[in-house]
């Protein structure tokens, strides 16, 4: 069973519990936020909230988690907790495979995130070092763009330190 909601400018999830059988949920194109609230999905296996207004990526994570045990395919692309060099210009690729590492961390049983299937390297590699892939973003503009570069390299020069 499977239910579509995308683009209905959605700011809330009340309701859905009805649908405890759920399989699929489409949210794509709404105005969800971090804090939103699903009830308990347990045959929830494809969840797609693409373009909407996620933000804390951890707190989603432990949501669905908690949440979603069956989770198999999830995809958050267009929301600025899933860096994305196409669309902003100062993330990168290896921003991107970060995220990934850190999701695959904390929701395991993951096959396919954002479009992509999970590689039997990545899920290794979120094994080892998920954990500590989470990003760190500073509060408005407290820092300057050159100190959050410099912050930044020093950051991708110590995780790949811990490479070898």
């Amino acid at each position: 069973m499977g239910k579509v909601l995308g683009s209905h400018l959605v700011r809330s999830l009340e309701g859905l519990q009805a649908f405890n059988c759920l399989e699929e949920l489409i949210l794509d194109n709404n105005l969800l936020e971090s804090d939103l609230c699903l009830p308990r999905l347990p045959h929830l296996h494809t969840l797609m909230l693409n373009k909407n207004q996620i933000t804390d990526l951890e707190g989603l994570l432990d949501h669905l988690a908690e949440v979603a045990p069956s989770l198999e395919f999830l995809s958050l692309l267009g929301n600025s907790a899933c860096p994305n060099e196409l669309v902003c210009k100062d993330k990168d690729e290896g921003d991107y495979q970060r995220y990934r590492h850190f999701v695959l961390h904390k929701l395991t049983n993951l096959k396919f995130l954002d479009s992509r299937k999970v590689s039997r390297k990545e899920r290794e590699e979120a094994i080892l070092r998920g954990a500590f892939m989470k990003v760190v973003k500073p509060l408005g503009n407290q820092v300057s763009n050159s100190k959050w570069r410099s912050w930044k390299f020093t950051f991708q020069l110590f995780f790949f330190c811990l490479a070898f």
